[in-house]
């Protein structure tokens, strides 16, 4: 039976390929997929998924069980990199996302299902657009899953300032698909 998350983290501190491999097996797509909703680049998401786990290989001392969840603290450190990368450069607002492709049934009225998918590229194209923090606070809330506690300390705010992000994220999109408007005319505002 494979270990658990800290079970690993423990083999992995002793440079257990195998271990390492089977963490990354784990947490490499969730971990992708928000790197990628957040830069909006596959290719940036992958690097920076890729030096996040090398991160954690050369980190593994620095993790410690019980005091936050793996999961946490890999997105910290995620986090903190793409953050880096944003701030030296901002990226596209993202065109597709295959992760909220295909919600309309195959069998769907072709002019419904045309209109979920034009639907789902704004809503696509408002997430991008975002301004970074408010972007990472609705996608690891409502993307990833994480209380709004994990989430305040992966982003390093309090939970009130993550819950304000939260509200200004999901009041813009809220305009902006009502609207259906540019983003950027909102952030004007």
């Amino acid at each position: 039976m494979p270990a658990d998350d800290d079970g690993l983290m423990a083999q992995i501190r002793q440079h257990d390929e195998a271990a390492f491999a089977e963490l990354v097996r784990r947490h490499l797509d969730p971990l992708h997929r928000y790197l990628f909703r957040l830069t909006g680049s596959a290719d940036d998401a992958e690097d920076l998924a890729q030096e996040t786990f090398l991160r954690v290989w050369q980190r593994a001392a620095s993790y410690r069980p019980g005091v936050v969840r793996l999961t946490t603290w890999l997105h910290r450190i995620a986090h903190n990199m793409a953050v880096d990368s944003l701030r030296r450069t901002r990226p596209e607002p993202l065109a597709d996302d295959d992760d909220m492709a295909g919600l309309a049934d195959d069998g769907a009225d072709p002019a419904r299902a045309a209109s979920s998918a034009e639907f789902e590229r704004h809503l696509d194209h408002a997430i991008g657009i975002l301004p970074a923090n408010q972007r990472a606070a609705l996608l690891l809330c409502q993307v990833q899953g994480f209380a709004n506690r994990d989430a305040a300390a992966i982003m390093g705010v309090s939970v009130r300032g993550l819950e304000s992000l939260l509200a200004r994220a999901r009041r813009s999109l809220r305009l902006a698909m009502a609207a259906r408007v540019p983003m950027s005319a909102l952030e004007r505002s």
